[in-house]
């Protein structure tokens, strides 16, 4: 589902406004997450034919509410070359517009370094009521690096049960011009174990529907993920 694309400077700007921000330390505050997953899982199907991966971010909020991030892990496309990893750079502004609601619109540059044909670069918007329900459309120009148009819905549920332990579940529809794939549904159901804080265990069970099957025959399905994680 990787397809040739046009390279953007929105890479170049996405590390410019991280750099902006983290020179501000005053009014910027600085994050990151740290991760080791049995499987890459991205929209549903497996982003390293489901061997582990590594994954590492960094991200900066600035008090007005804008951020921006980065984020890499180790990738696995095909049996014998390809790309062998990714850095997703993502610029935006989130904050609450109502109480209890908050908005977040944004921008994300995937880049596959050694393979620049498949970088691409996808904007969206997302709203979410408390910390329980969160609903995100993405849309691009040039979905998987395919020069065509898609568009990605999510809804996502979380529930706190007790002070160590959060149930999730989401559903999506990733609607894309037939050039590129056919459109697929897929949804996840985990649970998050926060054992140790800052670290945590989560365990996810991923399913797609047959189209998504037929767009990566063996990387998409019915597949389990379990992840430890640790936020800081």
């Amino acid at each position: 589902m990787r397809h040739p694309a046009p390279r953007s400077s929105a890479a170049r700007g996405g590390l410019t406004l991280l750099a902006m921000l983290a020179l501000t330390p005053c009014a910027a505050q600085v994050s990151g997450t740290a991760a080791l997953t049995s499987d890459y899982v991205w929209r549903g199907t497996s982003q390293t034919l489901e061997d582990p991966a590594a994954q590492a971010g960094l991200r900066v909020d600035h008090r007005t509410g804008l951020y921006a991030s980065a984020w890499g892990s180790n990738v696995r496309f095909a049996p014998d070359g390809g790309p062998a990893s990714e850095f997703d750079l993502a610029v935006g502004w989130g904050g609450a517009v109502a109480p209890d609601w908050a908005l977040e619109v944004g921008a994300m540059r995937y880049l596959y370094p050694g393979a620049g044909e498949l970088d691409w670069t996808e904007v969206s918007a997302g709203m979410r009521w408390r910390e329980t329900v969160a609903l995100t459309v993405g849309w691009s120009d040039d979905a998987l690096a395919g020069g065509a148009e898609g568009t990605y819905v999510a809804l996502g549920l979380s529930r706190a049960v007790g002070e160590t332990l959060r149930i999730e579940a989401s559903i999506a529809r990733y609607l894309l011009d037939a050039s590129v794939a056919e459109s697929y549904t897929h949804g996840a159901l985990g649970v998050v174990w926060a054992f140790r804080p800052p670290f945590a265990l989560r365990a996810t069970l991923h399913a797609t529907d047959a189209a998504a099957r037929r767009n990566v025959p063996g990387a998409a399905g019915t597949r389990p993920e379990i992840a430890i994680h640790a936020d800081f």
